[in-house]
């Protein structure tokens, strides 16, 4: 039995501040942020994307593109996308103690532009999770929608019982419970440590011997 560890970023891992991000679109594009939430950061928009609807960064980036009636350059998304984020260490060494204990896998609801530059926009995750950053783009739906979460576990063969879920919304946290994975509404890096350790001690993992993958 492998457990698997399935965590959000953003508010988990770390610190995003959705205001900044939005200061830094208004500036690249001269629109407000009425006008930039009205074109794009809707269920047409953002949220299709993050439902993996756009499959593929370059085709995120046009629809976007179109949205607002502009071109965008790629790297200057990237840059105002991660100007936003600030790791939280302790979230990351709850992580890390969580790879100990089972296979460790990253699930945010964002689209393929952002799948595309994780590396970039969360470089301190590379080493922890290494293949395992994932988009809800990739899976072809978003939190929290149960479909999302069924098709994680497919990917990893894993039981839902044998499942761990953290994320900062109880929508989302919801609906991972839905189909059975013990869920965790993040609330600071130390609970969150103390639930991947209730959670290995609940099944039968609390000495480590249980090898990620």
């Amino acid at each position: 039995m492998t457990l698997l560890f399935i965590f959000d970023m953003d508010d988990v891992l770390y610190d995003y501040d959705w205001r900044v991000r939005m200061a830094g679109m208004t500036q690249l594009t001269g629109l407000s942020l009425d006008e930039l939430r009205r074109r794009w950061w809707h269920e047409r928009g953002e949220w299709a994307a993050e439902a993996g609807v756009f499959a593929t960064a370059e085709d995120y980036l046009a629809a976007f593109e179109n949205a607002i009636g502009m071109e965008i350059d790629e790297a200057e998304w990237v840059r105002v996308r991660s100007a936003a984020m600030t790791a939280w260490p302790e979230s990351l060494a709850a992580v890390q103690r969580a790879s100990e204990l089972g296979t460790i896998t990253l699930l945010t609801n964002n689209g393929a532009l952002a799948a595309k530059h994780l590396h970039t926009l969360a470089p301190e995750l590379v080493e922890l999770f290494g293949d395992h950053l994932f988009t809800s783009s990739d899976y072809g739906a978003r939190k929290p929608n149960p479909v999302v979460f069924e098709r994680v576990l497919e990917s990893y063969q894993t039981a839902a019982a044998d499942a761990f879920f953290a994320d900062d919304l109880h929508i989302n946290v919801e609906g991972a419970a839905s189909i059975g994975i013990s869920a965790h509404l993040f609330t600071s890096s130390g609970e969150l440590l103390a639930a991947i350790e209730a959670f290995a001690s609940m099944r039968g993992a609390a000495d480590g011997s249980i090898e990620g993958r």
